[in-house]
């Protein structure tokens, strides 16, 4: 069933397409493999079909470069043969995760701007999974923060960069170059990631939170509305929700 669900309705491109190439074999087959696996094609229409996604994705002389091994293509080609083979099968999702972390400022523009354009072709869905925040902001339409391993913050991507709720958002806001900041020191945050092995009873970012209290060290905080179609899970934003319901009163 697993199977069945891989590459037909939900595909995935990988951080490192040479580790995720089989450099044995060439990339007409490993895409020719794909097609076979999931769809009725014989292998001639499997062949076609490969050919066929590589001038999709803009790899250029694909008759040729079917019969190629990953070694023989550089990091941009062998990126566009991953999204060729995720999107061979035409899934209804496509995860992908650090798509264009190997590759230099140049292609990575290029690689998001084909992504884009297949998605609204080919009317599929893209979770994007990225430390960098200047791929999700050109990207994304929703927007997730997740510190060790759970949500710290989620809405549109308006309300995640103008309107940041929890101080993790903000840390990773404050830590990156912008215009406004360009000729001030960045800032950083303090501390080391969190042991996954030895989560804390409370908020997971608390032992680097500088806002942190008493209550963030014992109890998980629940998501709570910060705003229209914008959640958090902060005791900070549930503090001054308590507050102004008291002074309301």
């Amino acid at each position: 069933k697993m199977a069945d669900f891989r590459g037909k309705c939900c595909s995935i491109i990988f951080q490192d397409p040479m580790t995720s190439l089989n450099p044995v074999f060439t990339v007409g087959y490993q895409l020719e493999e794909a097609v076979l696996l999931h769809t009725d094609r014989t292998k001639k229409e499997a062949k076609e079909r490969a050919i066929e996604m590589l001038t999709l994705v803009g790899v250029n002389e694909p008759e040729k470069r079917v019969n190629q091994y990953p070694h023989e293509l550089s990091g941009g080609m062998r990126q566009r043969v991953m999204i060729a083979m995720a999107l061979a099968c035409e899934p209804d999702i496509l995860i992908a995760d650090e798509p264009t972390t190997a590759l230099d400022v140049t292609i990575q523009a290029q690689i998001l701007e084909l992504m884009q354009s297949l998605q609204e072709k080919l009317g599929m869905a893209i979770i994007m999974v990225t430390h960098d925040l200047g791929v999700i902001a050109s990207m994304c339409d929703e927007i997730i923060v997740m510190y060790g391993g759970r949500v710290c913050e989620r809405g549109t991507a308006d309300a995640i960069f103008y309107s940041p709720a929890h101080e993790y958002t903000k840390g990773l806001l404050r830590s990156i170059p912008t215009k406004t900041n360009s000729k001030t020191r960045l800032v950083p945050i303090g501390g080391t990631p969190i042991n996954m092995l030895n989560m804390p009873k409370g908020c997971a970012f608390c032992p680097r939170c500088d806002a942190a209290m008493k209550i963030c060290l014992t109890e998980k905080p629940e998501e709570i509305w910060v705003g229209e179609d914008h959640l958090a899970a902060c005791w900070m934003n549930i503090k001054n929700m308590m507050e102004e319901g008291k002074s309301n009163e």
